[in-house]
């Protein structure tokens, strides 16, 4: 989600970044049924290896990583049982309502059993929505993200090395705190840096991250 090359001079100016919050106890990752995650695997292997591969790290370009920690880590039960049913509109991949609730649900397990971080889901949805402003969210959009998701977001179907983020069926399942905590932190061992902290590639504030949100929630009606 980044080209950080552009020029100071042409940057808004830079807004405070807010105090850090408190830190929480880390719950531990998810317990899995073992049973239920080998039945999962089945169908995982007859409905998502296509695209996902073997081992469920996507392929840069065509499928993004099921099994990433971070994902897992801050991917709520409901957001992946809902984004396997209804699938991404606009994007290769397609809904699998036909599959069930169970079915599906032994699929998440089996994920599930791949998470290696601290599940914090629902700490992560919690967090308050976006106050930012779209209007500067798009220059940093603009800047930083659209070089590998794409000019309004599409993500893989313009070319762009980067998940469809401007698309309804991301927006409308991701919490302002899920897509806040992937902007600063990325994901490990793909291309999404983050881009918070002296060591990223772009030190975005947390009010210019907002920004950004508030921006996103904006595109789908572009598209």
């Amino acid at each position: 989600m980044l080209s950080a090359c552009q020029q100071e001079s042409d940057a808004p100016p830079k807004k405070d970044a807010a105090a850090p919050a408190a830190a929480t106890p880390a719950a531990a990752p998810p317990t899995v049924d073992p049973a239920l995650a080998a039945q999962g695997k089945d169908l995982y292997n007859q409905n998502c290896i296509f695209c996902h591969q073997a081992d469920g790290i996507g392929k840069p370009g065509f499928a993004p990583s099921l099994v990433n920690p971070e994902l897992l880590s801050i991917s709520s039960d409901r957001f992946l049982l809902s984004t396997i049913r209804d699938g991404r509109e606009g994007t290769g991949m397609p809904p699998f309502a036909h599959l069930g609730r169970k079915k599906i649900e032994a699929i998440v397990a089996f994920l599930r059993s791949h998470a290696k971080l601290p599940d914090r889901a629902a700490e992560v949805d919690a967090e308050p929505r976006s106050q930012g402003d779209p209007r500067l969210g798009r220059f940093w959009f603009d800047q930083i993200c659209a070089t590998c998701h794409g000019e309004n977001g599409d993500g893989y179907v313009a070319g762009g090395t980067g998940t469809a983020i401007g698309k309804e069926g991301f927006l409308s399942k991701a919490s302002d705190g899920f897509i806040r905590e992937t902007i600063k932190y990325g994901r490990s061992n793909t291309r999404m840096l983050g881009f918070t902290g002296p060591d990223a590639m772009a030190n975005l504030s947390d009010s210019e991250i907002d920004d950004i949100i508030a921006y996103l929630r904006t595109v789908p009606s572009k598209n």
